[in-house]
């Protein structure tokens, strides 16, 4: 039997590529953001974070996420809150450990990558592990050194 190269491709069969785009404007924002926020509401690990114990206003919370993420990615200026205030007192009430911010990178990761690719994607991944981290320093770990007894 002869082989043919490249092989043949059989009839009917369909060889799909998918190519994924960069981050390009804010509705590529909102469908990170709106993806995102689906995977964390059904999450083990933090969702009832979110819809159990912080009771999000997701009306409220999604269009102030949209303004966040534009302005890291493309510095519009849309966004003028504090995030780190607002999880510091989340973390008073309930206290957040390092296996809640590793599973937010994770998710974020995991929803960018099935979503995107490129520059921009890959600087959302960058910017959300930085500030994570340095919000985990802040609040998880700095607290966790204050309550130390000398």
């Amino acid at each position: 039997m002869q082989q043919h190269w490249p092989p043949l491709k059989r009839a009917g069969a369909i060889n799909k590529v998918i190519m994924k785009k960069d981050i390009e404007n804010k509705e590529d924002i909102k469908l990170l953001v709106d993806s995102f926020y689906e995977k964390v509401k059904a999450d083990p690990v933090i969702g009832f974070i979110f819809t159990d114990f912080a009771k999000v206003n997701w009306e409220r919370h999604l269009p102030v996420m949209y303004n966040f993420w534009e302005n890291t990615l493309f510095f519009t200026g849309a966004y003028t809150g504090n995030p780190l205030d607002s999880h510091k007192r989340l973390h008073q009430a309930l206290p957040l450990s390092a296996s809640h911010f590793e599973q937010w990178n994770k998710l974020f990761a995991d929803t960018v990558d099935a979503l995107f690719e490129g520059p921009k994607a890959n600087l959302a991944k960058q910017r959300a592990l930085s500030i994570s981290t340095v919000m985990k320093i802040k609040i998880v770990e700095q607290t966790a050194d204050a309550s130390k007894v000398f």
